[in-house]
């Protein structure tokens, strides 16, 4: 997530300082990605050092205000213009947890995918519940906070697809495994009476 560019969107609209970035930051994304006011304030120091945005003196308050510069403007035009790189993907947690499972000795593979389909569909069942909340409402803010959660419901949904093909290809590298082998039996995955639970 790029948090530099976030910030900078949100500085286009007015000028703010930094609780009020994070708390329209986290209004925006339903606190789906909570934000630390001293990471705020670290990236606005960047963000000035770059030329992105400026200090512009304090409020009556006491609170220091940045606004957006001209090439902050452009850097948030080139964002927004941009795909998102798939060239690098994000460290996936569940991902290098099973990739160890299969190989790690002793470890039952099954239930690792059980725990996790489960408390994904929990998830899952959440985001959508929260989902049918946020369609009444038209306002712009809950509209955000609406793709967001479909966002989540998609990478929840697609896990939860991925579960199912990871708990397959391990029945099939158990079925395919030599009887004398160590890998069946690290590899075994759940019936299916009980992966449907």
């Amino acid at each position: 997530m790029s948090v530099k560019h976030a910030l900078l969107a949100l500085l286009e609209q007015q000028p703010m300082y930094g609780y009020q970035l994070r708390a329209e930051f986290e209004q925006r994304t339903g606190t789906t990605w909570p934000l630390n006011v001293g990471q705020v304030y670290t990236t606005l120091t960047r963000l000035e050092r770059d030329g992105f945005a400026h200090a512009e003196g304090e409020d009556g308050e006491g609170h220091q205000i940045y606004r957006i510069t001209d090439a902050g403007r452009g850097e948030v035009a080139a964002w927004f213009t941009t795909p998102v790189a798939r060239t690098q993907p994000p460290r996936d947690e569940l991902a290098i947890k099973l990739a160890l499972a299969v190989t790690v000795p002793g470890v039952d593979v099954g239930t690792v995918i059980q725990q996790q389909r489960g408390a994904t569909m929990a998830a899952l069942q959440d985001y959508t519940r929260l989902k049918r909340q946020a369609a009444a409402s038209v306002a712009p803010s809950d509209l955000a906070w609406s793709l967001v959660l479909d966002s989540l419901v998609f990478g929840a949904e697609a896990e939860i697809r991925w579960l199912d093909h990871c708990e397959a290809r391990l029945r099939r590298a158990a079925a395919e495994a030599p009887a004398a082998g160590t890998t069946g039996a690290a590899v075994a995955a759940p019936s299916t009476e009980r992966s449907r639970r």
